[in-house]
């Protein structure tokens, strides 16, 4: 279980999996859905910016995993997104919020992991 504020989050490995009990995400899910999550926010707060009215937003997120330990190797995010307006600029919508998305950015960018024992 994992919380942040008033919310929480279940981890877990597949059922019968190194004891689990398949009742949540396995960390490669976590890393779609963050990077999933992060981008639709992210739409929202720019078309707010742009003044666009968003009608539909799909968004699927695949992963590619490889080595030992198994590592994400890309990551591709699949997006049909329309707006009330058909005349309004979704291309550059997708282009100002993919190029904000603190989770993608992070991703691509890379950064150190700690570990700290307690």
């Amino acid at each position: 279980m994992g919380w942040a504020g008033g919310h929480t989050l279940v981890v877990d490995r597949a059922q019968g999996k190194a004891g689990g009990m398949g009742l949540g995400f396995n960390g490669g899910e976590m890393i779609a859905l963050a990077i999933g999550g992060c981008f639709c926010n992210d739409l929202r707060y720019v078309a707010e910016a742009m003044g666009i009215q968003i009608a539909t937003i799909e968004v699927d997120v695949s992963i590619e995993l490889d080595g030992q330990p198994s590592i994400v190797t890309e990551a591709t995010l699949s997006t049909h997104v329309t707006a009330a307006d058909p005349a309004a600029d979704v291309g550059e919508l997708l282009r100002r919020a993919r190029s904000i998305s603190t989770v993608s950015n992070s991703v691509a960018r890379g950064f150190p992991v700690k570990l700290v024992a307690r």
